[in-house]
């Protein structure tokens, strides 16, 4: 049983923190971590070696330019997988046999985490607001789902159906009304029962056979038989966080979900088993980050035996040993203080404060985008079950990003409604600003108004009929 050979860093040291620097932007938001069987991919596909973003700007400029035909041929190129026009969609009958082959007790986890879900996500959604000025006027903010939202799931080494949870009940608590998932048509993808019976369970009815970036461009710009969304959600490797960042602005997305990540905040009352056990949770992702910070130097070495031993009993063990040898460290602080400075600094997707009072340093965390508190709250629970969606910003982007909740798939709008005298408070004021920019036209539209009353309502008014404001 060898040792697991990961990173000590103690920030004592001159260049400690320079070091925690460094094996962050191993793996931060502007990190270009590509697998060998990428690369290969890139070269067959391309002829040449390219950069992700490179990649991705072919990629979605063709689809934009060619569409469905330059969708397929990168799915057959990436994907090795020749699809057609008639087979790009997975039918609802596919849908249906998945869900009735479908374990029962995974049917009924599904429901019960649904609820889980709904109810958070329920709880926090935004509500329309009002200030009503007597005699003067009356101002909203009225919120509006979106249309139209497409769902990225990765398929690559292993299935997720918790990322169908995850993303979809947070939008059916909005309300949107239309849902496109798009899965790679690999086993662990489209080609997986579990994930095509989670989407029948869930109501969700439109699913594509494609993923990577191919997939993340015919959502934003729309291809023949897969119509253009409004908003994409969901994680997925380098290229398809590259290529959501490239069609922001044709479409809104939710946040640069890279690599996993976790930050361990803990003092000598933890367990170091249950310290180990949240490391390699994430670890196992491959690539991901791991990192324990403490200021009890003698966790260090327990944490890392733990560490040895653990991996030494799980299935994708080597996996985990070869991402915390990679991206991992044990970090030595020299204070509480110090700590929480330097998760801060990391900004990280996952902290997991686990000491005897987590709640006095809760308040001193600005950079994070999920918290869990104490000895028994895993970040699996988050991951799985709990309620907050685990789609969370990575790569130090905490600093100005947060999670995906019910809140992002809403749209919100001002109304405003004036009477002749609230018109009449404020003209002046409009006045003086407008002519101040040399908008006169501005100051002349209210000024027009001015002494005017109330208009009479016409006799002959008739009101619109009902149905003619029926959504289409």
């Amino acid at each position: 049983m060898d040792m697991v050979k990961i990173k000590r860093i103690r920030c004592a040291e001159a260049d400690g923190r320079a070091q925690l620097t460094a094996l962050r932007e191993q793996l931060g938001s502007q990190a270009n971590v590509v697998s060998p069987r990428g690369r290969q991919l890139t070269r067959a596909v391309f002829g040449e070696e390219l950069a992700p973003i490179q990649v991705v700007e072919r990629v979605c400029n063709d689809v934009r330019a060619r569409g469905l035909d330059a969708l397929l041929h990168y799915t057959e190129q990436f994907d090795r997988v020749r699809l057609d026009a008639d087979r790009l969609r997975v039918s609802p009958e596919e849908l249906a046999r998945a869900h009735a082959g479908a374990e029962p007790r995974f049917l009924e986890t599904l429901r019960r985490v649904r609820q889980n879900l709904l109810a958070f996500q329920l709880g926090i959604l935004h509500r329309d607001a009002s200030l009503n000025v007597a005699d003067s006027h009356e101002l909203r903010l009225r919120y509006r789902p979106m249309q139209r939202v497409g769902i990225c799931v990765p398929g690559g080494a292993a299935s997720y159906p918790s990322t169908l949870l995850m993303t979809v009940c947070p939008a059916k608590a909005a309300e949107v009304r239309e849902i496109a998932v798009v899965l790679p048509p690999t086993p662990a993808g489209a080609g997986n029962p579990d994930l095509l019976a989670t989407c029948h369970e869930l109501g969700v009815n439109e699913v594509y056979r494609v993923g990577g970036a191919q997939a993340v461009a015919a959502l934003a710009y729309g291809v023949d038989g897969l119509p253009a969304v409004d908003m994409i959600v969901g994680p997925g490797n380098i290229f398809v966080a590259l290529a959501k960042q490239f069609v922001q602005g044709q479409v809104a997305i939710d946040c640069l979900a890279g690599p996993s990540e976790v930050v361990v905040l803990a003092d000598d009352t933890a367990s170091p088993e249950f310290l180990a056990a949240d490391l390699i949770a994430q670890a196992e992702h491959d690539p991901a980050t791991s990192i324990l910070i403490t200021w009890h130097e003698e966790l260090l070495d327990e944490v890392s035996i733990a560490l040895t031993r653990q991996l030494d009993t799980l299935e994708r063990g080597q996996q985990a040993r070869e991402s915390l040898e990679t991206y991992g460290a044990l970090v030595l602080a020299r204070s509480p203080a110090e700590a929480v400075s330097l998760v801060n600094q990391i900004g990280p997707e996952h902290l997991h404060i686990s000491t005897s009072d987590p709640e006095s340093l809760l308040d001193r965390i600005d950079n994070a985008g999920a918290i869990f508190l104490g000895h028994f709250t895993p970040v699996a629970l988050g991951d799985y079950v709990a309620g907050p969606s685990h789609v969370l910003p990575t790569g130090g982007t905490t600093r100005f990003a947060s999670g995906l909740s019910a809140n992002d798939f809403l749209r919100r709008t001002s109304v405003l409604s004036f009477t002749p005298k609230g018109l009449e408070a404020m003209a002046d004021d409009v006045r003086t600003l407008a002519t101040k920019e040399g908008l006169t036209g501005h100051a002349a539209s209210v000024e027009i108004r001015r002494g005017a009353g109330v208009r009479p309502v016409p006799k002959n008014r008739r009101p619109i009929p009902e149905n003619a404001l029926a959504r289409p």
